[in-house]
């Protein structure tokens, strides 16, 4: 059976124990946990320095039976070093995750996947993958760039694609279908509008403020779930920041689940 997972950028207002008691409230079966700040306007959740919420962390997913899948979300820039993550690998670690995000913010590739190879041995040895997302806005944009960084980092290092960029940065769903299980252990999921171009400011904020549940955008999902193993887990990512306002966060992450459950369903995903 499918494993579906909240993505904590849905609702990112909420500190780690609430979003997991919301994420059981809409029927999701784990979260990722943004452990790492973003954004100057964006929370980040560094658990390693505050027992007492971790310990809560803890307590929330005895109680409601929603695991960590991963955690997010490090920057791979030209001073990341793995040595000084050590606190961040051994939360996840202690929380049970499966997956690290990273994110490619160092022009100089060869770095780059020397960094994501030393960052995935040091995570293995606690029980940890390494993935690398991409972006359209990033020094990784497309998938084929994304394939070849990751296949300088080593064997064990994954791809995370996400409906939204693969989409926006016009990646190969060829490519994505291709990929083996050893590159490829889950995806994110959400909807869009499609639209004939785009800058980098509604690149960011469709990716980080609004974007849609699936099945009420433009986006082609029925082919995108179509290139992905259908027992792939699936992270849902779908900030609606306007919704949020109106609503609150339980609420939007209760709407969140339902709709992605019936759109898998009506798909037959």
């Amino acid at each position: 059976m499918r494993l579906v997972s909240l993505a904590h950028l849905t609702a990112i207002e909420l500190d780690p124990p609430a979003l997991i008691h919301a994420a059981a409230e809409g029927g999701f079966d784990a979260v990722g946990l943004r452990l790492l700040r973003v954004t100057p306007t964006t929370p980040g959740y560094p658990l390693w320095e505050n027992a007492a919420m971790l310990r809560e962390t803890r307590a929330a997913m005895t109680a409601t039976g929603v695991t960590v899948h991963d955690i997010e979300f490090l920057r791979i820039t030209p001073e990341t070093d793995p040595e000084t993550l050590q606190p961040f690998l051994d939360t996840g670690a202690e929380l049970g995750a499966k997956e690290i995000i990273t994110a490619p913010y160092d022009p100089d590739h060869g770095r780059m996947a020397d960094t994501l190879g030393r960052l995935s041995d040091a995570a293995r040895d606690r029980g940890l993958g390494v993935v690398l997302e991409f972006f359209p806005w990033t020094t990784i944009r497309t998938i084929d760039e994304a394939v070849q960084t990751v296949g300088q980092a080593g064997p064990h290092v994954g791809i995370l694609p996400d409906s939204l960029h693969v989409d926006r940065s016009g990646s190969s769903l060829a490519t994505l279908a291709s990929l083996g299980p050893e590159r490829l252990r889950f995806a994110h999921l959400c909807d869009a509008p499609v639209l004939p171009a785009y800058d980098e400011e509604t690149l960011l904020h469709a990716a980080r403020e609004e974007r849609l549940l699936p099945g009420t955008g433009q986006i082609d999902l029925g082919a995108y779930l179509a290139a992905l193993p259908k027992d792939l887990p699936l992270g849902v990512e779908v900030p609606r920041t306007a919704r949020a306002h109106r609503v609150g966060a339980l609420e939007l992450v209760r709407e969140t689940g339902s709709a992605v459950r019936s759109f898998l369903a009506s798909v037959g995903r």
